[in-house]
């Protein structure tokens, strides 16, 4: 090999790697999109996040050896204490931003999962950690903080009443 091609390879070995610094890959999140029947049309669930206190679904990464809409089903209990009927496959996804405990935001896409509500325990491994807000659709998208999530709903409106 020669002295400038081994330099080349060099170089760009070395760009690529200081490039991770500024370009953060995308990373998978599983969202809950739990509903219930309302009076005019249906609601759905939102909770506050533990930081921000921002509006969002409920959401997590991935469970290690589940299919993904079992980890919906997780998300659900753990931060709402909502039992329900899953969809196996995915509404859609959109994009999103996770904000970490060191301030770092890393650029999500969020898979998300209907459930159909049947029940709402009393207690649930974050009880008193987040707030939760069952909405009527159309509330729902105005009041989520995130505008892909609003876009999101508003796109899939159909597929919930």
């Amino acid at each position: 090999m020669s002295v400038a091609k081994a330099l080349t390879v060099q170089n760009i070995s070395w760009l690529h790697g200081f490039s991770g610094l500024f370009v953060r890959p995308r990373r998978l999140q599983i969202a809950a999109l739990c509903c219930r029947p309302g009076d005019n049309e249906p609601e759905i669930l939102l909770v506050s996040t533990r930081g921000t206190g921002r509006l969002i679904l409920p959401k997590g990464w991935p469970e290690k050896d589940k299919p993904a809409y079992e980890t919906a089903v997780i998300e659900a209990y753990e931060e709402a204490g909502v039992v329900g009927e899953p969809d196996s496959r995915a509404m859609g996804s959109f994009r999103s931003f996770k904000g970490l405990s060191d301030g770092l935001r890393i650029r999500t896409k969020v898979l998300v999962f209907r459930i159909r509500f049947k029940k709402q325990l009393q207690s649930f491994p974050e009880i008193g950690q987040r707030k939760l807000f069952w909405l009527p659709l159309s509330e729902a998208i105005e009041a989520v903080d995130e505008p892909a999530l609003g876009r999101f709903l508003r796109k899939h409106r159909s597929d919930l009443v």
